[in-house]
């Protein structure tokens, strides 16, 4: 896929389209903390860059550098996606003793017509550079800061991408949620077909999720029909992860519209096979997928070219037209099929919003008047186009449910993997585990987007790469109920727990292996049928996160009448080194309010907690436990709390 080999960077290169940086802003700022801001950029570009600095007092020889593909500023935050720390928590950065760094990766993400590597890491890399220069002259001694890049989902492509292209330029990385470089778009489409056929009948998700509950059977398929049962498997096998579905009335496509109309223009003869040949899911006359194909015209009214672009429309379908395709048909565009990201009806108005990253020469030729025609058949087409987009190798471990015993595909193959495409557009290359300096990467057990078995792949590959020395240079760290950005609703957050302090010990620990050589604390884990699978107890787990063991009248599930007390016990166990535990949080109804704080005169490695409650109605109710440890055991600090829930089944007659 790739034509050439990304320029790699070192300490002493010099990029020549980076080699004049300015500055344009310096001054001492006093929001949030205290700290001196430099800003400027690179002449002639569009890459900015800004820096942090903390007072000289708390300075240690570091800094901290976070990135993000679609940042579109260099300041901090907020990226368009919750990540909290990624975000840029200057008072986490400058309590760690370090400066922090971002920049705009240049302004030309996704520009098809430069080298994917300026937005990858070669922004990145000369502004690294250049502010350990500025450093010397804002703490007036030469010395050379410790650098450390990270970044999550998009940024964990970037920040593999620059450990595996450049060297001597940071000295540490942590990628998290990370995907492999197969995963877009075919963790999005599995999604969407798993959405489609389950939501046919009402009950099937609130019976998946019912069995992973604690409490729950823990097997689903009974109770499942043919097709809901084999659209379930196929989703679980490429490795969604089971406890997941919780949420299934609030998913959607995800990140899917960001990368809609990209394959279209690489793949464009895809969808017509779909409809048409044999071996495709559409071509079979008794699928079900036939009798949701529909199209709908209409005539455009108006055109808003801002951001997003907005196409006001005559009328709007009945059906649910997000990732579906607006064709004109009459007009100066006639013939563009532009992928639609939503779907409005606002006070009177119809319209849509397209992806953002849609040809703008093509958009300037629409004009009110034009007849347009919302078609679906690419978006159904591309819920299993994963399985036309097997990776050429067996290590993709997900993707082997669609090989015969011989490896053979099932399915007919797509001479274009888009796979590739996406990855070397956000790292600058494919992911191959060469990394220099050394590397903690950070997954989530409950990554919804990009599937926790995709940290263990890159695992494999740095082990290929480097031989059996290759933990010396790379460590996986996974924490279990988490999603891949951080909870906001109050049922995310009666089910899920942030990674945000996870992510801050992270660069710590990753700082303290460089610096001083002590290496991370390991999670061990293993991989079944492509689903992580962590020990219950925290002794056998290891790595930084508590473990809960939470039960309601001794067990797992208690059944009790209306306003008879349900006593909990729990026992909050911090693995070795880890720290200690340092606060605990009731949420007896499920809610997502954590209004029942838990007592912890000493902050201790292992915590029991006992409480009682009763219920006012009949009903299945989920009692939660939230707690948070913390490496020094220091509750009077908001950061490097690592946090874990458990919750509990109570069932009321």
């Amino acid at each position: 896929m790739q034509a050439q080999k990304p320029l790699f960077v070192t300490a002493d290169s010099i990029d020549p389209l980076f080699a004049e940086p300015f500055t344009d802003v310096d001054e001492q700022r006093s929001d949030p903390v205290p700290h001196r801001y430099v800003s400027g950029g690179f002449k002639g570009t569009k890459a900015r860059f800004s820096f942090y600095f903390p007072p000289e007092a708390q300075y240690q020889g570091r800094f901290f550098h976070n990135t993000y593909p679609m940042a579109t500023s260099s300041d901090v935050g907020p990226f368009p996606i919750a990540f909290e720390v990624a975000m840029g928590d200057l008072g986490f950065t400058l309590d760690s003793g370090a400066y922090y760094v971002q920049t705009n990766n240049g302004g030309v993400f996704r520009d098809p017509t430069v080298d994917p590597a300026i937005a990858a890491y070669r922004v990145n890399a000369a502004a690294a550079k250049y502010s350990r220069i500025v450093a010397a002259e804002v703490y007036r001694r030469q010395h050379r800061p410790f650098g450390y890049l990270f970044g999550g989902s998009g940024g964990a492509y970037q920040t593999v991408g620059a450990a595996e292209n450049t060297d001597g330029v940071w000295d540490g990385f942590v990628p998290f949620v990370p995907g492999c470089d197969h995963a877009i778009p075919s963790m999005m489409s599995a999604r969407m077909h798993a959405l489609r056929e389950l939501r046919r009948r009402p009950e099937a998700f609130a019976l998946i999720a019912d069995a992973y509950e604690l409490g729950g059977s823990g097997d689903p398929y009974p109770l499942l029909k043919d097709a809901e049962a084999a659209a379930f498997r196929e989703i679980s096998l490429l490795g969604h992860p089971l406890k997941g579905w919780y949420n299934h009335a609030a998913m959607d496509s995800g990140y899917f519209s960001n990368i809609a109309g990209m394959i279209p223009a690489i793949d464009p003869g895809y969808a017509e096979d779909f409809w048409n040949k044999p071996g495709y899911l559409g071509w079979d006359p008794d699928a079900l997928i036939n009798q949701s194909r529909v199209q709908f015209d209409a005539t455009v009214i108006s055109v808003d070219l801002g951001t997003p672009v907005r196409i006001d429309l005559s009328a709007l379908p009945a059906f649910d037209a997000a990732n579906a395709h607006l064709v004109v048909t009459s007009g100066a565009a006639s013939g563009a099929s532009l992928a639609i990201a939503h779907v409005r009806a606002n006070d009177g108005q119809d319209f849509v919003e397209l992806v953002s990253h849609l040809n703008p020469e093509v958009l300037a030729k629409i004009a009110p008047g034009d007849a347009v025609r919302i078609d679906n058949s690419w978006a159904l087409a591309l819920e299993t186009y994963h399985r036309h987009q097997i990776p050429p190798s067996m290590t993709y471990y997900a993707w082997n449910q669609f090989r015969a015993a011989t490896g053979r595909p099932l399915y007919p193959q797509r001479d274009v993997l888009i796979g590739p495409f996406g990855t070397i557009n956000a790292a600058g290359s494919m992911l191959e585990g060469r990394h220099s300096g050394k590397m903690l990467m950070l997954a989530v057990g409950l990554d919804l987007d990009a599937y926790p078995w995709q940290a263990d792949w890159y695992r494999g590959q740095v082990a290929a790469a480097k031989g059996e020395g290759y933990a010396e240079n790379f460590a996986l760290w996974f924490t279990e109920n988490s999603h891949h950005e951080n909870p906001m609703t109050p049922l995310q957050r009666a089910h899920v727990v942030s990674y945000g302090g996870a992510l801050q010990q992270a660069l710590r620990d990753l700082a303290a292996w460089v610096e001083e050589g002590r290496r991370p604390l390991e999670v061990n884990y293993r991989i079944e049928d492509t689903q992580l699978v962590l020990p219950a107890t925290a002794a056998e787990r290891g790595g930084i996160q508590p473990v809960i063991q939470l039960a309601a009248n001794g067990g797992a599930r208690a059944e009790v009448g209306v306003g008879e007390l349900v006593e909990f016990s729990a026992l909050i166990a911090m693995p070795q080194g880890a720290g200690k535990v340092v606060s605990a949080e009731w949420d007896f109804e499920g809610a997502g309010d954590f209004a029942g704080w838990a007592e912890i005169a000493v902050p201790s490695e292992e915590v029991s907690l006992t409480a009682s409650h009763s219920y006012p109605a009949p009903g299945t109710w989920f009692a939660v436990l939230r707690a948070s440890g913390q490496r020094e055991g220091r509750a009077d600090t908001p950061y490097g709390r690592v946090q874990n829930i458990a919750r509990v089944r109570v069932v009321v007659r």
